[in-house]
């Protein structure tokens, strides 16, 4: 059997498969590994470079096989699938695709984050599914207490009048058996939002400790959530040439259907972290309210021309950008002298 040059491996949860390839490109493997045959095969291959799709696992994978000497790339699953023999899926074939993406010159790769950095992001994305669930849970409260004819403002302040009123066991607005179900929504929306409030602090603490995060947390719109978030997220500033890419990497560039010296651009890619871009165009929003009435400005040519929404996106772009430049080049965000004056 030839010496192993190169290896594609798609990860699974119990059984792996790996494609390997000779420096020649001729198949020098092809089998299945089952989890714990993953590490003795690979400690037993001297060192080549191995492939895999950035998914669930990946990051914790590619740390391990980097440790026995091996180059690890992980490459953005969407980009694999062209390399798919068409007609054909399952995890042979899929092994291959991650071989032959490979083999390409300029095949975009994931950087293997670290473990600090996954589990600053496991704070975001419990973070995130918590507050979806407390708004599915506030959302239920009100939607029961209107069958019984009971309507509050919307906002925080009305839930909460809602909350206190569902645990009320002195209140007689309610039939009993209702308030037993809907003092358990209340009771839930309450744990809920406590647990939210306390990963809210644990982001801050991890915001604190990074230097980077809290350069970036200087940018208006962008507090200690999203700089904690942008931070870990981004990894390494350098695998990104220009601002603009990592804005398109985050999904805040518009679409491009140009052809024959003709520019048509639409609606933005959205191909990035649906989270990251979320938190960018909140905070972007919020800029908007207190800057809209400024006059001479940047945004306030850009608000004659273009409606709010899309302002407060060009303006998230334009954060995006600026957060690169602080994490690739240093310093910290300077009002331009415009403003300043």
């Amino acid at each position: 059997m030839a010496e192993i040059s190169m290896i594609g491996l798609d990860l699974a949860k119990s059984v792996f498969q790996v494609h390997g390839v000779a420096a020649a490109g001729q198949v020098s493997i092809k089998r299945q590994l089952r989890r714990g045959e993953v590490m003795r095969f690979f400690a037993k291959l001297p060192p080549c470079l191995v492939g895999m799709e950035a998914c669930a696992s990946a990051h914790y994978w590619a740390r391990e096989l980097t440790k026995l000497g091996h180059e690890v790339r992980l490459l953005p699953p969407a980009y694999v699938k062209p390399y798919v023999k068409r007609g054909r899926k399952n995890d042979a074939v899929d092994a291959e695709a991650i071989c032959e993406a490979m083999q390409r010159p300029r095949m975009q790769v994931v950087p293997i984050k670290t473990e600090e950095q996954q589990a600053v992001l496991s704070l975001h994305r419990v973070r995130s599914l918590l507050v979806t669930q407390r708004t599915m849970l506030g959302n239920a409260v009100r939607s029961h207490f209107a069958e019984f004819g009971i309507i509050v403002p919307a906002g925080d302040g009305g839930l909460g009048k809602l909350i206190v009123l569902a645990l009320d066991a002195e209140d007689q607005s309610l039939p009993q058996a209702a308030r037993e179900a809907l003092a358990m929504l209340a009771a839930q929306w309450r744990e809920t939002d406590a647990k939210i409030a306390a990963l809210d602090r644990e982001i801050v603490v991890c915001h604190r400790a990074n230097p980077d995060s809290v350069r970036v947390a200087t940018i208006p719109g962008i507090g200690p959530l999203t700089a904690s978030a942008l931070v870990a997220a981004i990894g390494d500033p350098g695998r990104f040439e220009t601002g603009r890419h990592f804005a398109a990497w985050l999904g805040l560039v518009p679409k491009q259907n140009s052809s024959g010296g003709k520019d048509r651009l639409g609606s933005i890619t959205k191909m990035g972290d649906r989270r990251l871009r979320s938190l960018l165009v909140v905070g972007a929003t919020a800029v908007l309210r207190h800057r809209q009435k400024e006059k001479g400005t940047w945004l306030a040519g850009l608000l004659a021309r273009k409606s709010a929404r899309q302002v407060t996106v060009a303006l998230a772009n334009k954060m995006a950008r600026i957060a690169w430049a602080i994490l690739a080049h240093g310093g910290t965000y300077r009002e331009p002298a415009a403003r300043a004056a």
